[in-house]
């Protein structure tokens, strides 16, 4: 199986198994994102959801932290600490909802303000029975600024979402996940193995369905049921012609695991 590990100064990027692992390496500074940083992940972002060979995505962190969240010390701001220059159709968390490929926090620890919005960004979010989420927006001055207010009353429903952004609580990985906002809580050392396993299982899938499945669902957020039903079987036409289509039924007639390429 192939592997590939290529390193920036913040950002990590491997790929094995048909798995890219991205991984904020900051520990030092909590894994707090700079200007830089901001680049780097959104440019890894975009090359694992473009390499036909990557199936899955982890994003993680290094040390004690998963993300502190933005440091704005690091040229994120202007002179008073406000940013006043960014493009939004190219940050993180406009980049992870518009991906394909499905996407694993490992939350190794903390999450706190966009580190927690990017967390809340991915599909599925493991987290380590020590890490925590923090929506400190409020408490900071500012709102949830990268896609906490969409997400989270999605996730969660509006009242449950509301308590959380205005009062600007930390949740326990324990208590995210009795609200829904975690799939998985294992212990400290199993996170990333736990979250591996789990993007190995879904790379063991036919890949173009599991896109369009994602597509799909990202779409039916904005759309009437019949709508959506359409775009659906418009989406089943072409996956019917696909070789994977007809792996997964010769494979289930001969009682054997289904070996998909992604064509």
């Amino acid at each position: 199986m192939s592997s590939d590990t290529e390193s920036g100064p913040d950002v990590l990027y491997e790929v094995s198994e048909r798995i890219a692992t991205i991984t904020f390496s900051r520990p030092e500074r909590q894994n707090t994102i700079s200007g830089p940083m901001l680049d780097a992940l959104t440019a890894r972002l975009v090359e694992a959801d473009e390499d036909p060979e990557v199936r899955a995505v982890i994003v993680t962190g290094s040390g004690r932290f998963f993300c502190a969240g933005l440091d704005l010390r690091t040229g994120l701001g202007g002179g008073d600490g406000v940013t006043t220059d960014l493009d939004l159709r190219n940050t993180p968390p406009t980049v992870l909802h518009a991906m394909d490929t499905p996407t694993i926090a490992a939350l190794n620890g903390s999450a706190a303000g966009y580190g927690m919005d990017l967390a809340l960004g991915c599909d599925l979010r493991v987290m380590a029975r020590s890490a925590k989420l923090a929506a400190a927006f409020t408490a900071r001055g500012i709102v949830p600024e990268s896609g906490g207010t969409w997400i989270l009353p999605r996730l969660i429903g509006w009242a449950k979402a509301s308590e959380l952004i205005f009062t600007g609580r930390t949740l326990t990985a324990e208590q995210c996940l009795e609200e829904g906002l975690c799939n998985h809580v294992v212990d400290d050392e199993d996170c990333l193995k736990t979250a591996r396993e789990l993007a190995l299982e879904i790379a063991s899938r036919a890949p173009l369905a599991v896109q369009a499945s994602k597509r799909m669902m990202r779409m039916g957020l904005n759309e009437t049921f019949p709508d959506h039903v359409h775009h659906v079987f418009l989406q089943l036409l072409p996956l019917m012609r696909t070789k994977d289509f007809k792996e997964g039924m010769k494979a289930f007639m001969e009682k054997r695991p289904a070996e998909f390429q992604g064509k």
